[in-house]
């Protein structure tokens, strides 16, 4: 452990440790935070929450909860494979593939999980079957740029989860530059052969930047590769995007099916931690016989299964979605309102969905600048310093009023004035 020690010291002394907050209670985006340095206790303006539309207090959504809570308990305590699964485990997987417009749908306990499973089903499928024989080589095509669930996943899609070596044909990944179709159509054209399996992975909105992956010229190209597989992963464009909030393809006036007809496998990952106040993902097809590989991949047969309170909460909060699109309407133009507010006072606020990136210059530490706009203007923003170019991470939501979003923006100024003089005057 000495390595980790020294390396841990190194990492405090040029300040890339995190500032940490604990909250103590929540008032819509009004949130008691605790700093753990100095134990000093506020009351702060949140904009680095990622509850998207405001459901993680609503009263139904908690009430859901709870009610599942007093029918099944806390937990389901085994794996749906091994003790079956609960109601609303059906309900949210039938709620999930109306509102994404794909009839099978698999939940799991998280996005890292769900991906891992995917390419452990697709890449290596699941045991052994007599009669029948694996022999097509796999190639993935990544965007650069996507999350970590799908870097993590793919860095282990060359054997099935579990096994230190496999016997399954190879699984060859490839990047792709950010949002760059004609970069993708090199790279397929480099890389693809005759009988290989193809699959293309992408996030929809990108945590990190706030843009939108540009799925119509991504459908035009795959066209060309009969059966290529697409995936979305739609965990910060569901709720934000689209007229109703279903997400990616909606905001392009499409449908999945239209990708079915042009000979392509469409896959939407849906996530539950920003626009359905829970926790969770699901994977949703129309492809039947990709369930059962998913049921019984180790992620899902080697883990607990969804608990019962977080279940519903999604459960009711996609209902609420569906019910109420003036919610997605809201956060939508607060997004850019704010977005323009920013660009308007000359800050480099890029993107275009409600996760709104400040780039700042190079010579400005966005720690300090994070702890300046709590410590002088009580607003908690996300300080960005280590997984990308230095920035500040806003994030709108449908909660958000104009005076709150225009207190932000003063505060921002507040700060730049702050921190940019001195190093002009130097």
């Amino acid at each position: 452990m000495q390595v980790v020690k020294e390396y841990v010291q190194r990492w405090y002394e040029i300040g890339l440790d995190p500032d940490e907050y604990i909250c103590h209670q929540k008032r819509g985006n009004l949130v008691e935070i605790e700093a753990v340095a100095t134990g000093k206790r506020q009351m702060v303006l949140t904009f680095c929450t990622n509850d998207v539309l405001g459901l993680v207090q609503e009263e139904a959504v908690k009430q859901a909860a709870i009610d599942a809570i007093l029918q099944y308990g806390t937990s389901n305590s085994s794996c749906s494979v091994l003790s079956g699964r609960i109601d609303l485990h059906r309900q949210l997987e039938n709620e999930i593939s109306e509102f994404k417009h794909l009839p099978h749908t698999q939940l799991f306990i998280n996005a890292w999980m769900a991906m891992q499973a995917l390419m452990d089903a697709f890449c290596h499928l699941a045991i052994p079957v007599s009669g029948f024989q694996h022999t097509r080589e796999t190639l993935i095509l990544t965007d650069v740029l996507n999350h970590g669930c799908i870097v993590s996943a793919l860095a282990n899609a060359g054997n099935r989860s579990g096994k230190l070596f496999g016997h399954s044909p190879r699984v060859r990944v490839r990047a792709y530059r950010h949002c760059n179709v004609e970069d993708l159509a090199r790279k397929l054209r480099r890389y693809a052969r005759p009988e290989d399996r193809i699959m293309v992975v992408s996030d929809a909105v990108f945590s990190m930047d706030g843009d939108i992956a540009p799925l119509p010229d991504m459908i035009d190209l795959m066209s060309n590769y009969e059966d290529s597989v697409l995936v979305m992963d739609e965990a910060h464009a569901s709720g934000s995007i689209g007229a109703t909030g279903r997400g990616i393809y909606e905001h392009f006036n499409i449908l999945p099916q239209d990708a079915i007809a042009r000979g392509i496998v469409p896959l939407i990952m849906t996530t539950f931690s920003k626009f359905a106040a829970s926790a969770g993902a699901a994977i949703s097809s129309h492809v039947p016989e990709l369930i059962p590989l998913l049921n019984v991949s180790p992620t899902s047969i080697g883990t607990i299964s969804l608990s019962p309170p977080l279940t519903a909460a999604a459960l009711e909060s996609i209902r609420q979605v569906r019910r109420t699109p003036e919610l997605v309407q809201k956060v939508q133009s607060n997004t850019r309102y704010l977005r323009s507010r920013l660009i308007e006072q000359g800050f480099n606020a890029i993107g275009e969905t409600n996760v709104i990136p400040v780039i700042l210059p190079p010579d400005i530490n966005p720690k300090l600048f994070g702890k300046l706009m709590l410590e002088n203007h009580g607003i908690w923003v996300s300080p960005i310093w280590f997984i990308a170019k230095p920035r500040i991470r806003i994030t709108a939501n449908a909660l958000h009023t104009k005076e709150e979003m225009d207190s932000l923006v003063a505060g921002m100024m507040a700060t730049r004035d702050v921190l940019y003089k001195p190093m002009i005057s130097a």
